[in-house]
């Protein structure tokens, strides 16, 4: 995971994406870059503000809204002491996009040259990352997302913990996070009694790791309420986990919307990394 792409918003809370972002990057010596996104906001010339209507977003706004992002960005990696990207890209180091403020369906496609996305818990709340952000990610980009908790983690990657449904998703999101893998102490491929789609299981998975020289073990544990996004989460609290690894959206964002699941309860609720891919 030699590059690492930040969105960044004009909003309170950054600082354990990037703060997670950085733990990342340190583990592979990454090239870090920072880019300003904001909903699609129409660009207009201001208008009288006698008449008393509303203007929406002008060109000199969304100017200083990027240089605002920017600035948070690349005062945190000043602080962290990590120095700024030469052109020759080699160690740890961090750029700014030059290209203004941007919005999630550029960050979509712009992120297919990056090798993990690193954004924030889109739990809904003032301050936090948007979903459609993180769904631009997830969707458009073709590689994988890092969803950072709100709290920076102590530790990252150590105790990995697979949330396996046997799904295309999952082994899409197993693939991205290979090189996480191979770093860990621990993975746990997690599987819940009757709860996924068709395909192979835990231990199958497990001996497809253990080819690649990998710790890995299953673990089959109960879902009595049917509840597997809360089950997940309070399984890889108790097995001391500090990454998650699933597939996201096995079901529809349409029915997650009305039904609920596991994608979606854990974006809102997690509290550590999860690293996820469509």
């Amino acid at each position: 995971m030699k590059s690492i792409l930040v969105p960044i918003e004009d909003h309170g809370i950054v600082e354990p994406i990037l703060e997670t972002a950085l733990l990342l990057g340190r583990a592979f010596d990454s090239y870090i870059e920072g880019i300003a996104v904001t909903p699609d906001y129409p660009v207009v010339l201001p208008v009288d503000i006698a008449i008393g209507v509303p203007s929406p977003i002008t060109p000199e706004n969304r100017m200083e809204i990027a240089q605002a992002c920017r600035q948070r960005f690349e005062a945190f990696m000043v602080t962290k002491q990590v120095s700024r990207a030469a052109s020759v890209l080699a160690g740890l180091g961090y750029a700014w996009r030059q290209d203004g403020l941007v919005e999630d369906a550029f960050l979509g496609a712009y992120g297919r040259v990056f090798d993990v996305t690193v954004v924030g818990r889109p739990d809904g709340t003032n301050g936090h990352t948007r979903l459609s952000t993180v769904e631009a990610a997830l969707f458009e980009t073709g590689r994988p997302v890092l969803i950072a908790p709100p709290k920076t983690p102590a530790s990252f990657g150590q105790t990995v913990v697979i949330a396996w449904n046997r799904s295309t998703e999952t082994a899409r999101a197993v693939q991205g996070a290979m090189p996480l893998l191979a770093k860990a102490r621990r993975v746990i491929v997690l599987e819940l009694e009757d709860w996924g789609v068709p395909g192979p299981s835990a231990t199958e998975l497990v001996r497809s790791l253990r080819i690649h020289g990998m710790t890995a073990e299953a673990l089959t544990v109960p879902d009595p309420a049917g509840k597997p996004g809360e089950t997940i989460l309070s399984e890889a609290e108790a097995l001391g986990c500090d990454l998650l690894v699933k597939g996201a959206y096995t079901q529809s964002r349409l029915r997650q919307m009305f039904f609920g699941g596991a994608t979606s309860h854990i974006l809102n609720q997690t509290q550590i990394p999860v690293l996820m891919a469509h």
